[in-house]
């Protein structure tokens, strides 16, 4: 088994998110590579329900012998960082050069194209990242013929068809007894199955969320629910045209698929849906989320609104009475002037009436339960 393990670039990761446009007036089928891609690596797997062969291929033209056999060859480009491979690579799987163009336009929408004795099927996988939050997302390519199946991904460290490679080495189930079709149907099963542990994660984090805008809600909490929107959207972006591909190849995909995988296809089309409800479902309890943490905000500041009245309220009286009593009348004049300032008592007097006056007020709130706080949803 031949494994490379490669750094993954920073500019790979974000891709999906990037914009990529030729230029206007450029001639169709140009290829235009990105400087950031990596240098491709060519695996061959052939196999048949007796033989089996997995090798790494240094050129396209290595490929020949095997693809004009009866047997399903599989040849798995991982890298899109060289023109003439690309090019050579064309020359040997006999591509149309919109083929080609499709295969290295990285932002491609997953779509599926028939071209006669070829069918191109562009697709959106995802990885869930290992030791952080979020996902990898790439396209990949697949160009199905008679009895060979070329696929073309953007990275070679990433994809989630181990699974299938391991089920041809092994020989499990029914897949080297099928053609270059049933191939097929397996990629794409693994691609779209490859969504529900990413989805499995934002469900997760979704409840810590939840959790966390109830009881404590800050501002990274509302950087967090907006992070989660947006690669919810982009796994929406991802999946709803692959559902369509998906109908595409169960409708009109012509001889290239049989009857049998067909059937397989409508699993696979279950699954997209489910997926989709998933992500909907995600989607809606972000905005809900959204809404917890502005309504948490929201009562958080009408609690501190009403400790501070019910402060002032209580000290209002209390001002006044002092102010009253600090104007210093000149009770030699008239003994109206307040005759109070010459009481001996006077100032504890004054003291005990305000301590009343207060007390009076906090019970006064209390008994129409001013002074009790917000009921607060515990969560589960």
């Amino acid at each position: 088994m031949i494994k490379k393990i490669r750094c993954r670039p920073q500019a790979a990761q974000e891709r999906f998110s990037r914009d990529f446009y030729h230029q206007p007036g450029n001639v169709p089928g140009t290829l235009i590579i990105d400087e950031s891609s990596e240098y491709p690596t060519i695996f061959l797997i052939d196999y048949n329900s007796i033989s089996y062969v997995r090798i790494q291929v240094e050129a396209p033209e290595e490929c020949i012998p095997y693809i004009d056999t009866e047997s399903v060859s599989w040849v798995d480009v991982q890298g899109l960082g060289n023109k003439d491979i690309l090019q050579r690579l064309g020359q040997v799987f006999d591509l149309h050069p919109l083929v080609l163009e499709d295969v290295v336009n990285m932002a491609e929408r997953p779509k599926t194209e028939d071209y006669e004795d070829q069918l191109l099927i562009i697709a959106r996988m995802v990885v869930p990242k290992e030791n952080a939050f979020g996902f990898y997302s790439e396209q990949v390519s697949l160009v199905l013929g008679k009895h060979y199946l070329l696929t073309v991904q953007e990275e070679p460290e990433h994809d989630c068809f181990e699974g299938v490679r391991n089920r041809i080495d092994k020989s499990k189930g029914i897949i080297r007894k099928q053609g270059a079709d049933y191939l097929a149907y397996a990629l794409l099963d693994a691609i779209i199955d490859g969504f529900f542990p990413v989805l499995e994660r934002y469900g997760e984090q979704i409840e810590d969320l939840e959790e966390e805008v109830i009881v404590k809600p800050t501002q990274e909490t509302l950087k967090k629910i907006y992070q989660i929107k947006r690669e919810l959207l982009q796994l929406r972006r991802a999946i709803w045209p692959q559902r369509d591909v998906i109908s595409s190849l169960i409708r009109d995909s012509g001889e290239l698929i049989s009857e049998e995988v067909r059937i397989y296809l409508r699993d696979c089309y279950d699954h997209a849906v489910q997926v989709i409800d998933m992500v909907e479902t995600y989607r809606e309890l972000a905005s809900g989320l959204m809404d917890v943490y502005l309504s948490a905000v929201s009562n958080k500041m009408n609690e501190i609104m009403k400790l501070l009245t019910v402060v002032s309220s209580i000290f209002i009286p209390l001002t006044f009475v002092a102010g009253i009593y600090g104007m210093n009348f000149n009770t030699e004049i008239s003994p109206y002037n307040m005759p109070e300032l010459n009481w001996y008592w006077g100032y504890p007097i004054c003291l005990a009436v305000m301590a009343a006056i207060a007390g009076g007020l906090i019970f006064f709130f209390w008994r129409r339960g001013w002074l009790e706080k917000s009921v607060k949803i515990k969560p589960d």
